[in-house]
């Protein structure tokens, strides 16, 4: 790292890359500032004039400054990928930073670990949004509902790449892999939308009242 960069500058340059989710040479020099609590003119200042200064010494220090889409994105795509054509057990963080061509330290800054890795997957790859985007704006009509619960899990499961077949294999084959700590870390979200989404036809006689995982399992005929 170059000296005249000193080695809180790096630290706030990464605490604003870790706050907007983005890497740090598309993080503007305002927000560094910001992160070190210096004004702008006092950033360039230290840095000698040039923006490049606090990325290279951020590359030096072992982190991707970025300026392809930011790492956080590359990652998911790439570990995404090795999922579907390797299984759940190809997703190491030496294998995820070769595919998506970026340090360790950057998906340790983007993620803080594997566990945020896969969980940053399985939101992305799940079901979990589209049910909660559905359960913000849910139909009026119960049949019109279970229909868009059963397109946002058939969608779910038919998006390339192929991860959560992946994810239900490994799930299967071995209950406490990471497959099945990804569901238990995402269920209370899913839970919650299934409530939000299928709870007011049971309060207007629409549907018996029976207790929510029930009534989950019977919707979807497991």
């Amino acid at each position: 790292m170059g000296e005249r960069v000193p080695w809180e500058l790096v630290e706030a340059a990464l605490a604003a890359a870790r706050e907007r989710g983005t890497d740090v040479a598309v993080v503007p020099l305002t927000a560094i500032a910001a992160a070190a609590g210096i004004s702008r003119s006092t950033l360039l200042r230290r840095l000698g004039g040039s923006r490049a200064a606090i990325d290279e010494a951020v590359r030096a220090a072992g982190v991707d400054p970025g300026g392809r889409p930011p790492v956080r994105e590359r990652a998911v795509a790439a570990a995404a990928q090795l999922i579907s054509e390797r299984g759940l057990g190809a997703v190491t963080l030496d294998a995820v930073a070769e595919a998506a061509q970026c340090s360790l330290p950057s998906l340790h800054t983007a993620f803080g670990g594997r566990d945020g890795l896969l969980t940053a997957i399985f939101e992305r790859h799940s079901p979990l949004l589209d049910l909660e985007r559905l359960a913000a704006s849910p139909p009026a009509a119960l049949g019109s509902t279970v229909r868009e619960i059963h397109r946002a899990l058939v969608t779910a499961f038919d998006r390339h790449p192929r991860v959560l077949p992946a994810l239900f294999a490994d799930l299967f084959s071995r209950p406490d892999g990471p497959g099945g700590q990804m569901f238990r870390a995402g269920f209370p979200r899913l839970f919650d939308s299934f409530g939000a989404l299928l709870l007011p036809h049971v309060r207007a006689g629409r549907l018996r009242p029976l207790p929510l995982p029930l009534l989950i399992q019977q919707m979807l005929g497991l």
